[in-house]
């Protein structure tokens, strides 16, 4: 679809009643000059936040979460909540939205363990209870975007057999994204886009490839919290999504609102 976009944010880039009223305005200006909108959302922080409140330990393995079944419930009671409050606040600000799984359009399979560093030595880490898209069906969406109703989806998916899975915000997205055929994805960060220099915002890149994310990375120009943030995207386009704009969630003029300008150099775009 032309006019398709699908949004993603996590608690990092969007965070509060404010912050969310402020994306559901853009979102309803967007979709008064023409747009469909689907949108996801994660909520590490506020999962984190959750479980050492509860007195369970956080652990992440190459940016996800290790997640066991009392991780699982956490992790589904924030998401759930945090999924009421965006759709509130889109429907404070004019936007029809309706909030749900991503199990209600994606099947997931269960991801394999991960290999990675602790204390010097290579060892192989069980992720647990955590999914990967294998499948989607945007049947459902579609007949949503038909009635300009904007699908809200939380991260939280289920096996064949209906096993529930905690599935990384951005692998959840770049799986439904890829099977929407939408004009572009936009992950809603906390930066302004790939910057040259990070003490510049005059330094951001208006667009890049894939090769240049590895040149920029082996360089050194994109590294720490960074690393993650275009890996997400490249995971995206390795799905199938043509276009990945990366923009920033905490820009107090813009966010998303303008994208639809020919030629607008609002955040990042990533191609293949």
């Amino acid at each position: 679809m032309d006019d398709l976009y699908v949004l993603k944010f996590g608690g990092n880039a969007i965070r509060g009643k404010e912050a969310m009223l402020r994306l559901g305005g853009e979102i309803a200006q967007m979709m008064k000059d023409g747009a469909k909108v689907i949108l996801v959302h994660g909520g590490g922080p506020e999962i984190s936040e959750e479980m050492e409140r509860r007195g369970l330990k956080p652990k992440k393995v190459a940016g996800v979460r290790v997640t066991d079944a009392d991780g699982l419930e956490v992790a589904e009671k924030v998401l759930s909540n945090l999924n009421k409050d965006v759709v509130e606040c889109l429907t404070e600000s004019g936007v029809q939205a309706i909030g749900m799984p991503g199990y209600h359009c994606t099947l997931c399979v269960k991801k394999a363990p991960v290999e990675t560093e602790e204390d010097g030595k290579k060892v192989t880490v069980d992720m647990g209870l955590v999914g990967e898209v294998s499948e989607c069906d945007p049947t459902a969406l579609m007949d949503l975007l038909e009635m300009n109703i904007v699908p809200v989806i939380y991260p939280i998916g289920k096996d064949k057999d209906g096993n529930k899975l905690n599935v990384n915000a951005d692998t959840m997205v770049a799986g439904i994204a890829a099977n929407v055929s939408c004009k572009e994805m936009i992950a809603i960060t906390d930066v302004p886009g790939i910057l040259m220099d990070v003490n510049d915002p005059g330094s951001k890149l208006d667009k890049v490839t894939l090769k240049d994310i590895d040149d920029l990375i082996g360089k050194g120009v994109i590294s720490g919290g960074m690393v993650p943030k275009v890996e997400a995207c490249r995971k995206a386009i390795l799905a199938g999504v043509s276009e990945v704009r990366m923009v920033n969630g905490t820009d107090p003029e813009c966010i998303v609102a303008d994208v639809m300008k020919e030629g607008s150099l609002r955040g990042t775009v990533i191609t293949k």
